[in-house]
């Protein structure tokens, strides 16, 4: 599992920073310079864009140890300095093969060209820079490709121009014998030389994978201080939620307890007395009446006794301000041996303390 992994982020690494070339080149404006190789290991130099120093003459120069001679002018200097350079060998420096494949073989044909380099050529894979034309159909299912090849040894010398020139990057090309301006040349091999001043060019795989490490690190700095922070946040919200709690508990009794006075003097304040319900009935009664039963429940009472006019009873205890809604819970009766009518009468108990309550 391990390694499966690790050859994906190789992989991924590897991609990416192709990628990134392509972007760069595509996007960063660079001078572009053709250096033409002619007869007796001389080359010509013209401006191949439209960037600064277009307009300069065409300039030659002999080759010497990987050096110009005569030196270059200082425009020329200047203008091959970051520039991207296209070197285009005589075609004579390279060898060339005529090769047919299968169709289905177009996108393996690297590989399969790479295997027989050395019965193809005097050199190995390792010993020989080479490069394909693009392949051009040749009926019956076919194409035929056109392969060059030279010794890698060869052009070690001219690769010394794209360090002495401070280029950006250097294109070895070299085009088929009696190819025509319509045929391109083929690409033997491309080097990323120094940058501007002599500095190092990007190291892109090395720089993505400082930027993981360093993303990664990061992201485990910010957990960590995440957490830490976390953790005090979450002590201090317990301890406000603790004291929050302490806080209700105490207002909570606090208002139970003056609840509780207060309900107790409302209910002194509303709550009838027994003793004067029993003073304000015995007031109401005429002395012919005689309560046999008294019974109070809530703000409702009820009496029952013998009286010789029982309907009368019920204005008497109407009239009487502590009383109100006077009737008759139950039929008004006469026995045998009762000297008078057995009345039962309820009423709403109004409380009533007098004029200076």
């Amino acid at each position: 599992m391990i390694s499966e992994l690790k050859e994906l982020f190789a992989a991924w690494i590897a991609a990416t920073a192709a990628a990134l070339d392509i972007g760069m080149a595509r996007f960063a404006r660079r001078r572009r310079v053709l250096l033409t190789e002619g007869p007796g290991n001389r080359f010509s130099a013209r401006m191949s864009s439209a960037e600064k120093g277009a307009d300069l003459p065409e300039a030659s120069f002999h080759l010497v140890e990987g050096r110009p001679e005569p030196s270059l002018s200082a425009e020329w200097l200047a203008a091959l300095r970051g520039s991207r350079i296209d070197l285009l060998l005589r075609p004579d420096r390279a060898m060339f093969r005529t090769m047919d494949f299968p169709r289905q073989a177009a996108d393996f044909l690297d590989g399969m060209v790479r295997a027989q380099i050395d019965r193809l050529t005097p050199w190995t894979a390792e010993e020989a820079v080479f490069g394909t034309a693009p392949p051009v159909p040749d009926g019956n299912e076919r194409i035929t490709i056109v392969l060059a090849a030279t010794a890698r040894e060869k052009i070690q010398p001219l690769l010394k121009l794209a360090d002495h020139f401070a280029a950006l990057s250097m294109t070895i090309l070299v085009a088929p014998p009696d190819a025509g301006p319509a045929v391109a040349p083929v690409q033997l091999c491309q080097m990323q030389a120094a940058g501007r001043n002599g500095s190092p060019a990007i190291d892109v795989p090395r720089f993505l994978r400082m930027t993981l490490l360093g993303a990664a690190l990061a992201a485990a700095s910010c957990l960590a201080v995440s957490t830490y922070l976390g953790g005090m946040l979450d002590s201090e919200q317990r301890d406000l939620q603790q004291r929050i709690a302490q806080r209700r508990l105490a207002l909570r009794s606090n208002q139970a307890g003056a609840s509780a006075d207060t309900l107790l003097a409302k209910r002194k304040q509303t709550t009838p007395s027994s003793v004067m319900v029993l003073e304000a009935i015995s007031q109401v009664l005429p002395d012919t009446t005689y309560a046999t039963e008294l019974r109070i429940e809530g703000d409702k009472m009820q009496v029952v006794g013998l009286t010789q006019d029982a309907p009368s009873l019920i204005r008497l205890i109407e009239q009487s301000p502590q009383f109100n809604r006077a009737t008759f819970f139950a039929p008004t009766t006469r026995g045998q041996n009762d000297p008078g009518e057995r009345f039962h009468i309820e009423a709403r108990i109004t409380p009533y303390f007098g004029s200076g309550s």
